[in-house]
């Protein structure tokens, strides 16, 4: 058989290129599997310590709302407020304070069932507003610390630091939140997330345009290369010069702010002094023969006064 150089080397180049495809799967296959171990084990860590501080009830909840949206939506929200709960734990908290704020309008309303009705869906919002609240002064917070961020990772870039690197020195050097939420981008690099996906978790939790300026920038420098150093030192600046005006403009604003919080609050004390001053004229509202003019009075007071809060609420908020 005549000797065909052409045609060793196309089989060799062949078997070459079906090589190389083998052993890219199996290198994405291996990096995916020990991503999806690492994972594995901190989730059954993360597991075993809820179990120990889960009860009956909120154990029961979990495994019922456990992959619905509205479970997704909670989970997101309390996340975005760093409160350590599970969604069953919220609900049930959600619950509880409906039930008791129920009965202590129930009984306060002469053992009314529509006052104690009022009482709970008051009740099921408590917790919201809380949590709300809590969201909106951690972003303020992280918000604020975003341009001493930013000189930070900026210094360390400029001195020889990798972007992981000085994501860890921020983990380190600075106060919370923001040092938390660069922890957990760092674990999460650690364990094997792709910084891409990483830092879209974070603007998950936090959801600050600042931010996404930022996450925007690294992502960019990353794909098409770039002096982030530079970049960032800009981005800083202007946010610098954001968050300045931001405080002037509260500052001008909470004179309307406080003004509609207690015009807001000022009928309820109202009502309260005048119960326990004159018990009986307050419970004309509730009397069997004024039913239901009394309650339609009670429900269009409650009506303005929640339309006034969200107005002069509204008043207030200047967009920067």
């Amino acid at each position: 058989m005549p000797f065909n150089p052409i045609l060793i080397l196309g089989v060799g180049g062949a078997l070459a290129f079906i090589m190389l495809i083998i052993g890219i799967v199996i290198s994405i296959t291996s990096e995916r599997s020990l991503v999806e171990e690492r994972l594995g084990q901190y989730v059954d860590q993360q597991e075993e310590i809820a179990k120990d501080a889960a009860t009956p009830l909120t154990d029961w909840l979990n495994r019922r709302v456990e992959g619905s949206s509205f479970a997704e939506r909670v989970s997101k929200s309390l996340a975005r407020a760093d409160i350590k709960m599970k969604p069953g734990e919220y609900i049930a908290m959600m619950i509880i304070v409906a039930f008791g704020v129920g009965i202590i309008l129930w009984f306060i309303g002469g053992r009314s069932i529509f006052a104690g009705v009022i009482g709970a869906i008051i009740g099921l919002f408590l917790p919201g507003m809380y949590v709300k609240r809590q969201q909106s002064k951690r972003l303020i917070r992280f918000n604020e610390q975003l341009a001493d961020m930013l000189n930070l990772m900026v210094n360390g870039l400029r001195a020889g630091y990798s972007t992981a690197q000085a994501m860890e020195a921020i983990s380190r050097e600075l106060p919370p939140p923001i040092s938390d939420e660069f922890r957990r981008v760092v674990q999460e690099m650690q364990l094997g997330v792709p910084t891409e996906r990483a830092l879209d978790n974070l603007l998950r939790r936090i959801p600050s345009d600042d931010l996404d300026l930022v996450i925007t920038a690294i992502n960019v420098q990353r794909e098409v290369g770039g002096n982030l150093a530079e970049i960032l030192d800009t981005i800083s600046h202007t946010i610098r010069e954001r968050v300045r005006i931001k405080g002037e403009i509260r500052v001008l604003t909470s004179q309307v702010m406080y003004s509609g919080r207690f015009l807001s609050i000022l009928p309820l004390l109202v009502m309260g002094v005048l119960y326990l001053l004159n018990r009986e004229y307050m419970m004309e509202f509730f009397k069997p023969e004024n039913v239901p003019c009394g309650y339609i009075a009670l429900g269009v007071a409650a009506a303005l006064i929640i339309a006034g809060y969200f107005i002069m609420t509204k008043l207030g908020q200047i967009e920067v």
